[in-house]
């Protein structure tokens, strides 16, 4: 595997840690801001935001872009939104940064897949791949506990220095290592625009937002759930992150391994049981070891669920994914902002730290009655004789040309 794979992996790393390093924080954040921890929460549902608006939009507009150029640009995006955060005299302008720093986070990583995939032979293609977005992965198992303890002990903007440093290192790394090429060949963006003429595809990218939602509904106040209701000491938060990191790890490798075997009962057993789980969650938070076994297991069912949507509606477009493709990795963020504010929500009325875990319960079940209803139009759809959606409005159309470049 080429050098340039690992500039691509630690930038994949940085962006990675900085998506939910305040989660760990939030007590701290809080605190030098003056702000309630729902407050301070919102610092989740703002990157989330920026990813909604980042992913599609930057995709879009940069198909024109020679790839290394703007995965260079998106490094410098990326350090200034954390040098902002780091800097921020106020609550305002921490926000700003992280909505800055947010949105190259989509278009790295769409992009980042094709460059990975160009440096090796195509037999190794899913191998280059699954090598950059090692970045991420880790990011969840060391990178958020580790900026946890660095803000513990350094206060909280030292853990956004950190990130700036790994964004340096991955943008030096990307300038250096990875090959310049010529200008990619444009995108049809016509035919990757007609996926959104589907109704399906408008239900798949609901069914990922809502259902995931649940989890950051939970886990964006894990900090707070486990030291004031747990009891554990906020010197254990490290440890729990790195232990909810190897959940997800775990999770997110099982469940695209179960998504090829069976993608539609992969998708509502996982949603079923991140519904379960969090529902569990409001009673298990009270004691620490099964608050430590249920978030392991948090960790894995949430994550897993990521592969599995994101094949669904790629599939669902039923030609070029790339917008589709980009659009939900936005759904999974606009889950994750909406999750966050109604937990914070649920805090804020008073009904305790335990209260998003089945708020967060409440949202993936609904999750799940939409799968169920995509599921069963589809189901109907191929029935012989049947008329889809697409043909009774007049917008089906014959399937376009894969994007190439």
């Amino acid at each position: 595997m080429p050098l340039a794979l690992l500039a691509l992996a630690i930038s994949a790393f940085g962006i990675g840690t900085t998506e939910f390093v305040t989660n760990g924080l939030l007590p701290e954040v809080a605190g030098d801001f003056d702000v309630s921890i729902p407050t301070a929460g919102l610092l989740t549902t703002g990157y989330a935001l920026g990813v909604v608006v980042g992913a599609p939009v930057l995709t879009a507009a940069t198909t024109r872009m020679r790839r290394k150029n703007l995965l260079i640009g998106l490094m410098m995006l990326f350090i200034v939104g954390n040098l902002v955060a780091a800097l921020a005299p106020t609550y305002a302008l921490l926000m700003t940064g992280r909505v800055l720093s947010a949105l190259c986070h989509g278009a790295f990583f769409g992009v980042g897949s094709v460059v990975a995939a160009g440096l090796v032979n195509p037999d190794k293609k899913a191998g280059a791949i699954s090598l950059m977005f090692t970045g991420l992965t880790l990011a969840n198992v060391l990178g958020m506990p580790m900026g946890t303890m660095l803000g513990q002990h350094f206060g909280w903007r030292s853990a956004f220095w950190g990130v700036v440093v790994l964004g340096v290192v991955g943008l030096i790394g990307i300038a250096t290592l990875v090959p310049g090429e010529g200008v990619a060949e444009e995108t049809n963006l016509r035919a990757e625009l007609a996926a959104f003429r589907k109704p399906q595809v408008w239900l798949g990218l609901a069914v990922t937002a809502i259902g995931f939602s649940g989890l950051l509904a939970s886990f964006t106040y894990v900090a707070p759930m486990m030291t004031e209701v747990a009891g554990f000491s906020p010197g254990s938060i490290t440890w729990l992150l790195a232990l909810y990191g190897l959940g997800l790890v775990a999770g997110n490798y099982l469940g695209g391994k179960a998504a090829d075997r069976a993608l539609t009962a992969t998708i509502f057993t996982l949603l079923i049981g991140l519904a379960l789980v969090l529902l569990l969650f409001t009673f298990t938070a009270h004691n620490k070891v099964t608050a430590v076994i249920t978030l392991l297991v948090l960790g894995g069912v949430g994550f897993g669920t990521i592969p599995p949507l994101q094949t669904r509606v790629m599939q669902l477009a039923g030609g070029p994914a790339t917008l589709v493709s980009a659009a939900n990795i936005a759904a999974f963020n606009l889950g994750a902002a909406v999750g966050a504010w109604l937990g914070g929500a649920a805090i804020d009325a008073g009904l305790g730290y335990t209260s998003p875990n089945w708020v967060g319960a409440v949202i993936s079940t609904v999750g799940i009655l939409l799968a169920t209803v995509s599921v069963g139009l589809e189901r109907r759809d191929r029935k012989p004789g049947a008329v889809t959606a697409a043909a009774a409005t007049g917008t089906e159309s014959a399937p376009a040309p894969a994007p190439r470049g």
